[in-house]
């Protein structure tokens, strides 16, 4: 059997590295490539066989439903689960383990609401089944591993240690990290202690592996993205119009420009480097936009140049405003002939006056 016919996706966290993207919406719905982002994991998951994903759900838990509803729309049956409290990923695995109708030995799937990836989810349960293993887990390769889970694997792929974010030059053993994504044998999740929190990186892969479970690594480097800070969330987003980072659910062809139906943008204005127009949103005349994401109904007004960077919905940049590598939150109003740069983040409704902010160019 090389499909999983269910999965649990985590989209629990509170996206605080995000903010203020993350203020009035959880992070798995924030838009990339004109859709929510979640919408990219689910057809993909669907794409590879799933049929029932249950969704572990706490900030913000409201909005998943309304938006994707049964799931039926993209072939899938979805259901939710909300914790009271926060439960940690092993936790949450364990919370909505009653919803799931797999077999004690059957494959489910387990991935995590902010990573960005090309993993070919096939060909992880087939790892898994043909290994026999307990848990199988989607490793990838980084150039610098601090940041993560080490995951050392012997010769044959089997998980010998699970090392979280080493520091010193003797403690990097690999530079294979623990990519979140993940296949349990069903009656695995049943053995996690219910109604805690529950590390599944700290306590439960390492408790697994003492206890002399078989835990396989499948390293699969093709496109990997965590999406946890606005840069790499844009980069994301514009990987998805580029074609870069796979997905069946980008709403257009893939190219250097995305605009959804009902934005407006001037003839000359310049979209490139897979720029996402959202729906309502206006681009300006002579305008530029590289790589970036404007959301709906956000407006930019004529000459601005914005490069690697997020407009909130319904903000507004002035004329002539340059923007490199910013986050402008939702409703906020930057004026005429500002220079925002460089990881800047202007809250949500916040506004600042024409020509208030300028980085000099001996900078």
């Amino acid at each position: 059997m090389t499909e999983a016919k269910e999965a649990i996706l985590l989209v629990g966290g509170k996206g605080t590295r995000l903010r203020p993207l993350t203020v009035h919406t959880p992070k798995p719905m924030v838009p990339a490539a004109g859709v929510p982002f979640l919408t990219h994991q689910l057809a993909r998951a669907r794409a590879a066989g799933v049929e029932h994903i249950v969704l572990a759900t706490s900030y913000l838990a409201e909005v998943f439903e309304p938006y994707f509803g049964d799931g039926s729309s993209l072939g899938l049956h979805i259901e939710y689960v909300t914790e009271q409290e926060p439960l940690g990923t092993g936790g949450a695995i364990r919370n909505v383990a009653p919803k799931l109708s797999s077999g004690p030995d059957e494959p489910v799937l387990i991935f995590n609401g902010d990573i960005l990836t090309g993993l070919d989810i096939r060909a992880l349960v087939t790892s898994h089944t043909v290994s026999g293993a307990d848990v199988s887990l989607h490793l990838t390769r980084v150039e610098d591993p601090r940041a993560f889970g080490l995951v050392p694997t012997d010769g044959t792929g089997r998980v010998t240690a699970f090392l979280e974010k080493p520091q010193t030059p003797e403690e990097i053993v690999t530079d294979q990290i623990n990519a979140g994504a993940y296949i349990f044998r069903r009656s695995v999740i049943d053995t996690i202690p219910a109604g805690r929190p529950v590390s599944v990186e700290r306590e439960t892969f390492p408790g697994l592996l003492a206890s002399g479970a078989h835990l396989q690594g499948m390293v699969d480097s093709t496109y990997w993205l965590d999406l946890g800070t606005p840069a790499a969330f844009v980069r994301g987003s514009a990987d998805l119009v580029l074609g870069r980072a796979p997905s069946p659910a980008v709403p257009g062809r893939c190219g250097d420009r995305l605009v959804l139906p009902t934005a407006s943008v001037a003839p000359d204005a310049k979209l490139t480097g897979g720029t996402v127009v959202g729906a309502g949103a206006v681009i300006g005349a002579g305008a530029r936009v590289d790589g970036s994401t404007i959301l709906e109904n956000a407006i930019v007004e004529p000459n601005a140049v914005v490069t690697d960077s997020l407009v909130g919905a319904g903000a507004r940049i002035g004329s002539r405003t340059v923007l490199a590598g910013a986050v402008i939150g939702d409703g906020a109003r930057v004026g005429a002939d500002n220079e925002l740069r460089d990881g800047i983040r202007i809250w949500c409704g916040a506004t600042l006056p024409d020509a208030s902010v300028r980085f000099s160019s001996d900078q």
